[in-house]
């Protein structure tokens, strides 16, 4: 009555359709409103196609998310006798996207050819994005072919559409392929598709697609929006591109962007990984500094600045951050204690690695297998004086792992009980954790001058193919592949590898014109040094005659007449020299 009554006010002579579609507009944030109303203008005005004043409704109704009065809409107009047209059904169809069950919209869009309507481009578009969150792809597809094939002209909606299907279902290259056919068609993307495609590329850990795509949007003069940088910080943060990164994040700051505090984190995860230290540092002082709550650090946050600290074995940086971490209210989890004993292990302070475990039990945290593999990392580095304090540490962490290590220290214990109880932890560890469990204990086998049993623990690795292809052999090169493995593990691993080719050759078998050692050229993650530069170094001692390969970086080659007059002028068990 009321909303009669105020119409009835507002008209005192019969209202024309397009008045009626304009005050039905007008009611976007009061949906029930709108419906009563749409009543009284089918009554009272001088309508030539009801359908057009549904529509506008049901537009309402979507932009409000109303999906039951949307359906209950839709029965009043077919008892009305209106009969619903292509915006009628992508009106409704996207409103079903929005806020109904996945599968909603498909079964709308199945009910246009009962009502003589054909879907347009815009139709498709809202299909096959409802067919491709209903995690359907193929069937979101096989609607573009079809589209395509109706020759129903593309148009950047559905293309990005399109592009993001792929994107969900992982076929990163068939986004790009659709990002590419349109613009092969004259279809010109938009911002929309750019954002789309980046986002696409982003996810797929192309960050050289992204700088591509990037530079085409700015040559075509499409001007970027927030969303443009996220994607692009995200794909930089997720590929470590530290440079790229820090230039979009200061140029969201110039422009005075939003930045809340998952990218803020993402950065400073990145930084933490890579060693950006004054970086990471300007990112959590304009943190703190902002006024908006949303960027104010979090215990990610703490625990990204923790992590930076710790790789850089900065005691003072992770202790204040610890303390200012508990002042903002904030409890130290397991990840911020794992940096925190890392850190201390770095720096070589034994006590307070045993201090930092004790907070484990003041704060009732189990100690999970990433923090026995910190354990181990330290035990690696630490004297063998002090060395004890932390096998207890371990010990108390995960018993069966403290029964490993305690065997690998032991002179007096068989090499055999050892292998046949580290094949037991190893077996038995999550994949994720096996080869860093491997890398440390090999890692401390070679500290303690325990290579009988490195040499036995490396066996039991490649039983369990947690080490796999680390020798590959061709007719022309036998090579050693070292990438990713410690330096105790490398090591362990050549001893055999010259042990096997001197065998080869007491058997009267030659070997192959190439010999290789590939070792990587980055940073090793288990060393301050890269395995490059180790080796290098360590086969210099040996007086081997492999040398760094000026076209390959990471390998180092000698011939086989070299290594054969090198093996031969050494016995098996002088190969290497620990």
């Amino acid at each position: 009555a009321p909303v009669a009554a105020a119409l009835e006010a507002a008209f005192p002579e019969a209202p024309s359709e397009q008045d009626a579609a304009i005050v039905l507009n007008t009611a976007a944030g009061n949906p029930a409103t709108a419906v009563l109303a749409l009543r009284w203008f089918l009554e009272n005005a001088e309508v030539r196609s009801k359908v057009i004043l549904y529509n506008v409704v049901f537009k309402v109704l979507r932009n409000r998310r109303r999906w039951s009065e949307t359906e209950a809409l839709w029965d009043a107009m077919l008892r009305d006798g209106v009969q619903p047209d292509n915006t009628t059904f992508s009106t409704v169809i996207s409103c079903a996207r929005a806020c109904g069950p996945p599968g909603k919209a498909v079964e709308w869009f199945e009910k246009m050819p009962e009502s003589g309507c054909s879907p347009d481009m815009l139709t498709y578009s809202v299909v096959i994005d409802a067919y491709g969150r209903a995690g359907d792809a193929e069937m979101a597809l096989r609607l573009y072919d079809r589209a395509r094939s109706e020759r129903c002209q593309l148009d950047p909606v559905i293309c990005a559409t399109v592009i993001k299907v792929h994107s969900t279902s992982g076929n990163f290259d068939g986004a790009l392929n659709v990002f590419e056919e349109m613009k092969a068609v004259g279809v010109k993307p938009n911002l929309v598709v750019y954002n789309t495609v980046l986002d696409a590329m982003g996810r797929a850990m192309r960050p050289w697609v992204v700088k591509t795509i990037h530079r085409e949007m700015v040559s075509q003069k499409v001007q970027p929006n927030r969303a443009t940088y996220c994607c692009l910080l995200q794909a930089y943060t997720r590929a470590r591109y530290g440079e790229d990164a820090m230039i979009v994040y200061r140029k969201m700051k110039d422009e005075v962007m939003d930045i809340d505090v998952v990218l803020y984190n993402m950065l400073l995860s990145m930084c933490a990984d890579i060693g950006y230290v004054d970086e990471a540092e300007e990112i959590f002082r304009d943190m703190k500094s902002s006024m908006d709550t949303k960027c104010k650090p979090d215990s990610w946050t703490y625990s990204s600045m923790v992590t930076l600290y710790s790789c850089t074995g900065n005691v003072p940086g992770a202790e204040a951050i610890l303390k200012e971490m508990a002042e903002a209210g904030f409890k130290p989890n397991i990840f911020i204690l794992t940096s925190l004993t890392r850190c201390y292990g770095k720096a070589g302070c034994t006590d307070d690695v045993v201090r930092s475990f004790g907070m484990l039990k003041e704060l009732k945290i189990t100690p999970d297998d990433r923090f026995c593999g910190c354990l181990l990392t330290v035990a690696a580095d630490t004297p063998v004086e002090e060395l004890g304090k932390v096998v207890d540490c371990i010990d108390r962490s995960n018993a069966e792992l403290g029964t490993v290590v305690k065997l690998l220290a032991d002179r007096k214990a068989s090499t055999e009980s050892f292998k046949e109880a580290a094949r037991g932890i190893l077996s038995g560890a999550r994949g994720v954790v096996k080869m860093p469990y491997c890398n440390c204990l090999m890692d401390l086998c070679i500290n303690l001058g325990q290579m009988e049993k490195a040499c036995a623990l490396l066996d039991a690795a490649l039983q369990l193919d947690i080490y796999s292809n680390v020798q590959t052999r061709t007719q022309t090169q036998w090579s050693l592949h070292l990438r990713g493995l410690s330096v105790g593990a490398a090591l362990t691993t050549l001893h055999v590898w010259m042990n096997d080719l001197y065998t080869t050759l007491q058997s009267g078998e030659e070997l192959p014109p190439l010999l290789g050692i590939h070792t990587g050229e980055g940073r090793n993650m288990y060393s301050d040094k890269g395995l490059a530069s180790v080796f290098e170094s360590h086969l210099k001692e040996l007086d081997a005659p492999f040398h760094g390969a000026p076209d390959k970086a990471g390998w180092f080659l000698t011939t086989s007449v070299a290594a054969k007059h090198w093996l031969e002028a050494k016995k098996s068990s002088e190969l290497v020299a620990v």
